[in-house]
């Protein structure tokens, strides 16, 4: 999962699900199983429904946007379901400042699975051809610690129809990239290069230039940098 903050969004990459790949065990309310998605189900998913929604945690209250409105991007390929999204959503963007974003979810309706037994658990064995993808979620520490052992249960939505929610099966490993001070510097820049184009220069001696420069006001500039200061501190404690 890569993870880059900016100062009023923060972008978020990686695989929701590797396919062809039997996970660990998973619990559910009936039981722990093994389960692997099948390569195409996700394509086919995402051919069938043209705005997949992406929430915090499984929570359709906290709807961060979608396929169809261009928050979200998804893809198939050759390693599993691929995501891409952009949030401007403050605490996703808050969450990913402190470290706190742990991994990928989707919840999905079955629409063709054979179950056996897994040789070598004994534990049923869920192989997942086709399906219907209704979301993905980014998950915090608040709701799922990548640790946790619980990567898969069952919910029903408001219709009545039972939803598998499916976590990424192994920890995540998080690379995060935080533009933000950087983006405030690059303003500080452009604010000071436009402020001396609007300079209109007069004769003067040397001397003068210099007390020019020596008394030129930067506090706001101080101000700013006093800001980035604190919210670096904040991040390390």
């Amino acid at each position: 999962m890569k993870i880059e903050i900016r100062a009023d969004s923060v972008t978020i990459e990686g695989y929701v699900n590797a396919v062809e790949r039997p996970s660990k065990p998973l619990l559910s309310r009936f039981g722990e199983f093994i389960e692997k998605i099948c390569a195409g189900a996700f394509g086919r998913a995402l051919e069938r429904n043209k705005d997949v929604r992406i929430f915090l945690n499984h929570d359709p209250k906290r709807d961060l946007g979608g396929t169809g409105t261009g928050e979200l991007e998804l893809e198939e390929d050759n390693i599993g379901l691929h995501a891409r999204a952009t949030i401007t959503d403050p605490e996703v963007i808050k969450d990913a400042r402190n470290g706190d974003l742990v991994g990928w979810s989707f919840g999905f309706e079955d629409r063709a699975v054979d179950i056996t037994q897994d040789g070598e658990t004994g534990l049923p064995f869920r192989l997942v051809k086709d399906l219907n993808l209704y979301e993905v979620s980014i998950l915090n520490r608040e709701k799922t610690p990548a640790y946790n052992g619980t990567l898969v249960n069952v919910r029903a939505d408001e219709d009545g129809k039972t939803i598998n929610i499916g976590d990424s099966v192994e920890p995540e490993i998080i690379d995060v990239i935080d533009e933000t001070a950087k983006e405030i510097v690059e303003e500080i820049k452009t604010d000071l290069r436009a402020e001396a184009e609007t300079v209109t220069p007069e004769a003067e001696t040397p001397a003068e230039a210099k007390e020019d420069i020596k008394s030129y006001d930067n506090s706001r500039y101080k101000n700013i940098i006093a800001e980035l200061k604190t919210m670096r501190d904040s991040v390390k404690n």
